[in-house]
């Protein structure tokens, strides 16, 4: 990955200001170069300026070494270069000077004025040294050479570093800018994944809700009916032979849809091809993972195995269901009565499994709660929503409702309000005043 940002700061473990030690030994390399440079060139100097050679040598000695400072001050060590060079001194200053300076962050019109600046210098100096060999005799050429080795030598000595470092700068610029961008990029990345895991984990745990409830809906109440039944045909297996045999009847059958409909879930949950949904399939081979949302899908097409063990697996319990749902917990001794009110009609099926779901886990209540209460089933079908109501009274004797020994999870009123709630509809459940039950459900017609 790219180190920029914060990791880019932390990199900087060079002294004082340099990012790198290797940027302070190439430094201090020119620095002492153009140290050299210039006290070697003072000697000249100091003669022709009529000074002590030795003072003229430190002067230029100390005027190079100011390039030691071309990172930190970019400006001053161009001027100093522009200063000395009247005293033909500091040519390697001048030339690493200019280019620090054109790749440095400075606005372009102070690297403009001072690289004229030098170029005007440096243009006036080899002009005025070049006019005085015409004048000893040094250089016998035309009137042409002054001017062309004046102007030549003072574009090579300011164009190039000028250029080369206008170019390193705007790459360098450039490479930073793309490390911020591919920093942002994957600081982005990286919140994009965490939110597409927490995405995933959410999405997880709501299908393993809505698998928890499917299996409670299609399952409990087969296997509570079950329960009621067996205690009934233990309470009369001596004194009423016959309704002892159609209770074992009855429990035989309801056993047998249970386990159908746990096969059709089991069969996806270990399905690892692409069959039907709804149909079980096993293989001796190692099972690879399957999407949460198919064993919901499977839940319901396993609930439809509640119309019998015979029958083929549909989409799932509709309206046209209720009636037998009722009849089988009157047939376990429930003293129930369905009404319906309004014109019945179609609805989606997520409107119709809910209705058909909250009815049927009503219902299971009151074999758990209160074993033997009064029980009024209501189906209103209104203009743009449909209603139902399950209202038991209290348990004909105080006892009756512990009689099965029916097990709760808790689990039941929280799976209706939030399949009523998931389709926009209202869900409310509590006690009556005369010390029964009511669940009432509320949902639009459109799902």
């Amino acid at each position: 990955m790219t180190t920029t940002g914060e990791d880019h700061t932390s990199a900087l473990t060079g002294p004082w200001w340099w990012a790198r030690w290797r940027s302070a030994v190439l430094d201090g390399s020119l620095a002492l170069v153009s140290a050299v440079e210039c006290a070697a060139e003072g000697f000249p100097f100091a003669e022709a300026a009529g000074v002590p050679v030795p003072a003229g040598m430190l002067f230029g000695a100390v005027a190079g070494s100011v390039l030691v400072f071309r990172r930190r001050w970019p400006i001053a060590v161009v001027l100093v270069s522009i200063a000395i060079t009247p005293a033909q001194m500091g040519f390697l200053m001048g030339l690493v000077g200019l280019y620090t300076l054109a790749a440095s962050e400075l606005p372009r019109r102070i690297i403009g004025a001072l690289a004229g600046m030098s170029m005007i210098g440096m243009l006036i100096v080899t002009y005025v040294r070049a006019h005085q060999g015409m004048v000893r005799g040094d250089v016998a050429l035309g009137d042409w050479f002054v001017p062309f080795v004046s102007i030549t030598t003072s574009l090579g000595m300011t164009a190039p570093p000028v250029l080369l470092g206008l170019y390193i700068g705007a790459r360098r610029r450039l490479m930073e800018s793309l490390r911020e961008r591919a920093d942002s990029l994957e600081r982005e990345l990286q919140l994009l994944a965490e939110r597409a895991e927490e995405r995933a984990e959410w999405a997880r745990n709501e299908e393993r809700t809505r698998i928890a409830r499917e299996m409670h809906d299609v399952v409990a109440h087969r296997v509570s009916l079950m329960v009621v039944h067996a205690a009934a045909l233990q309470a009369v297996a001596r004194k009423d032979p016959e309704k002892a045999v159609r209770n074992a009847s009855l429990v035989g059958d309801m056993g047998r849809q249970a386990l159908t409909e746990l096969r059709e879930m089991l069969g996806v949950l270990r399905r690892n091809d692409g069959a039907v949904p709804g149909v079980p399939a096993y293989s001796s081979a190692p099972a690879q993972a399957v999407p949460l949302a198919a064993v919901g899908a499977a839940a319901a097409a396993a609930a439809a195995a509640s119309r019998g063990a015979e029958e083929e697996p549909g989409d799932g319990p509709c309206l046209d269901d209720l009636e037998e749902l009722v009849g089988q917990s009157a047939a376990a001794g429930m003293v129930v009565d369905l009404s319906v009110e309004g014109q019945a009609r179609v609805y989606a099926a997520p409107v119709e499994q809910t209705a058909y779901r909250v009815v049927q886990e009503a219902l299971t209540n009151v074999h758990k709660h209160a074993a033997g209460a009064k029980t009024r089933v209501r189906l209103a079908h209104r203009g743009a929503e449909i209603a139902m109501q399950v209202e038991n009274g209290p348990p004909p004797e105080p006892g009756a409702a512990s009689d099965a020994r029916l097990p709760s999870g808790g689990n039941g009123l929280v799976g209706m309000k939030e399949r009523v709630v998931g389709l926009g509809g209202v869900f409310v459940s509590g006690p009556t005043d005369a010390g029964g039950f009511r669940v009432s459900a509320v949902i639009p017609a459109g799902g």
